[in-house]
């Protein structure tokens, strides 16, 4: 396996490439050859030396200060999710030890209850963004909602998925960001281990199921890879979302995601007597079984 990258040179150099001139108050001028910021004026900016900027792109300096990585924060114009995420890569890590596979991840016995007694859509999905548990009302409103099915996956891959999704293109930036920040992705070996990119973090290194997951969406779909350059980190939320459904039509729902045990519980429901609630007792009735049971894997 190929010697680590260093984590931090692979964010600055992503992030600093998303800065223009323009919005760091800087000439733009005639000669510029890279799209973003060069490395001696995010350095100029931040008031540390050009050359101690290169050590840490270039990872020969694992340790800078609070106060530089503040600085450099600033100057890449990082929010709050961002700023975090750049003092974690800087954070000393001990030295890896052999790793162990993940265990498998398991649905407790009460969340199973819950899925069947709640009614409105809910799944329970798991660290790699994998379905491990949903109720028939989910399933109603999308079939890969199914355990067994990937929401990365579906969501690049799948054709229906994508008509699904009123704003694609912001879901898919969201879901990227929110999967770099759960798995914590850093950098890894300069060779990428093959199908791998090279950016990700030694942390996976045994985590074969999301570098599995990065491998195939990265060559599979060229809007995962370019998200997945941008090293763009994000807090996995609720909010409102509208999707196309192709029985229903137009339907807008609030999303919640409560953490439990390690899993995410994803909850799906409708502004109280609106045109979503009607719609939403209409799938009910669609999705109604003799045994109202959730299916899980």
């Amino acid at each position: 396996m190929a010697e680590p990258t260093n984590p931090l040179g692979e964010y600055l150099r992503a992030r600093r490439a998303l800065v223009t001139p323009e919005r760091s108050g800087l000439p733009t001028g005639s000669r510029r050859r890279v799209p973003g910021l060069r490395r001696e004026e995010v350095a100029l900016l931040a008031g540390v030396s050009a050359d101690y900027y290169l050590r840490l792109e270039r990872g020969r300096d694992r340790n800078p200060s609070a106060q530089v990585l503040e600085a450099l924060a600033r100057v890449l114009q990082l929010d709050d999710v961002e700023t975090q995420y750049l003092h974690d890569l800087a954070r000393p890590r001990p030295r890896a030890r052999t790793s162990r596979p993940r265990p498998a991840e398991r649905v407790p016995a009460r969340l199973h209850h819950l899925l069947a007694a709640v009614g409105v859509p809910a799944f329970v999905e798991g660290r790699a963004f994998d379905v491990l548990a949903s109720n028939p009302l989910a399933l109603a409103l999308s079939p890969r909602l199914a355990p067994g099915e990937n929401r990365l996956r579906s969501l690049f891959l799948d054709p229906a998925e994508r008509d699904f999704h009123r704003d694609w293109e912001a879901a898919t930036a969201e879901f990227v960001g929110a999967f770099r920040r759960s798995v914590g992705v850093g950098g890894t070996g300069a060779d990428g281990g093959g199908d791998v990119p090279p950016d990700l973090s030694r942390d996976l290194a045994g985590d074969a199921r999301v570098v599995e997951l990065v491998g195939e969406l990265s060559l599979a779909s060229g809007r995962f890879r370019a998200l997945w350059n941008r090293h763009d980190v994000r807090r996995l939320r609720g909010g409102t979302t509208v999707v196309d459904h192709p029985v229903v039509g137009e339907l807008r729902l609030h999303r919640d995601k409560l953490p439990v045990e390690g899993l995410l519980l994803v909850l799906y429901y409708p502004e109280a007597g609106g045109e979503g609630a009607e719609k939403l007792r209409l799938l009910a009735s669609l999705a109604a079984t003799p045994a109202d049971a959730p299916s899980a894997v």
